[in-house]
């Protein structure tokens, strides 16, 4: 199957926009659930001005929150998929600014020293594209995650001693879940990434910060992880928007790999309550959205 480019570029475009003005059903989903779950008063307050704020800005087309992010597309390649990888990245670089420009976006993405911001959502080494593979035949698809500067900014790592064990992973998930507070905009799905290396650890806590609700580490063990923490995180008592409650975080998710047997490194990437993403599948029957 061949990709036509153009429709790649378009496709970029639109699912920027789409990521930003809808919210995916699954973190609907989870506002349910925490609001049937939370007993404090103030939380509970707070959890339905978000609902309301979701459902005004879908009503109305608007975007969901003012941060348009850091553009993140994650494009995974089938089998018997031909494209010309660097024009892929050129036509989502297209893409992502054109969104900005023609619809328009706020650009809240600046040079890391001079702070200069060329009003496209994109610079050096952003959009951030990332791409894999899976044995799907004929099948291109591309996720796109604007990711929000609050939420970005509560991300940590820690290089552990594997002789401290799980009890260290436990310790330190909670801690920065604590030293976060409201600055993640709680309700968080908490993205814990173990394993491999700090480069690796850190882009597995981001990938399990933006998987869907309801998904679970393939690992079981991790999976067993998983299950321990999101109850621990919601005795805390952070809260929506760290103001106190049962529904400081969705959900706790894990990803890990393999690491070297004298390390243990942990990361921790959380996602805030607009939990947003969108996704564009290519198959040779046409392009479909969807979350």
């Amino acid at each position: 199957m061949n990709i036509d480019l153009q429709a790649v570029e378009d496709a970029a475009k639109a699912l920027y926009i789409r990521a930003l003005k809808v919210l995916p059903p699954d973190i609907k989903d989870g506002f349910t659930r925490l609001q049937q779950q939370e007993s404090g008063a103030t939380a509970q307050s707070l959890l339905g001005t978000m609902v309301r704020n979701i459902a005004v800005a879908e009503q109305t087309d608007n975007l969901l929150c003012q941060d348009t992010g850091i553009p993140i597309y994650n494009v995974t390649l089938g089998r018997d998929v031909q494209v010309d990888g660097v024009e892929l990245q050129q036509a989502l670089v297209r893409g992502c600014a054109r969104a900005t420009r023609e619809y328009p976006l706020r650009s809240s993405v600046v040079h890391p020293l001079t702070r200069k911001n060329e009003h496209t959502s994109c610079g050096i080494g952003v959009p951030v594209i990332h791409i894999g593979f899976d044995a799907t035949p004929e099948t291109l698809t591309i996720e796109m995650i604007p990711k929000g500067s609050g939420s970005e900014n509560g991300s940590f790592l820690r290089m552990a001693v594997p002789a401290e064990g799980v009890d260290a992973i436990k310790t330190f998930v909670i801690d920065s879940v604590l030293a976060a507070g409201g600055k993640t905009c709680p309700p968080t799905i908490v993205g814990v990434g173990l394993g491999g290396t700090s480069d690796l650890v850190v882009a597995l806590a981001k990938r399990a910060a933006t998987r869907a609700l309801g998904s679970t580490c393939a690992d079981p063990d991790g999976a067993a992880l998983e299950r321990q923490l999101s109850a621990a995180v919601n005795q805390l008592g952070v809260g929506p928007q760290g103001l106190g409650g049962d529904s400081t975080a969705f959900a706790v998710h894990i990803e890990l790999a393999a690491t070297h047997i004298t390390m243990n490194p942990i990361a921790v990437n959380m996602q805030c309550h607009s939990a947003r993403r969108a996704r564009a599948t290519f198959t040779p029957a046409g392009v479909s959205y969807g979350f």
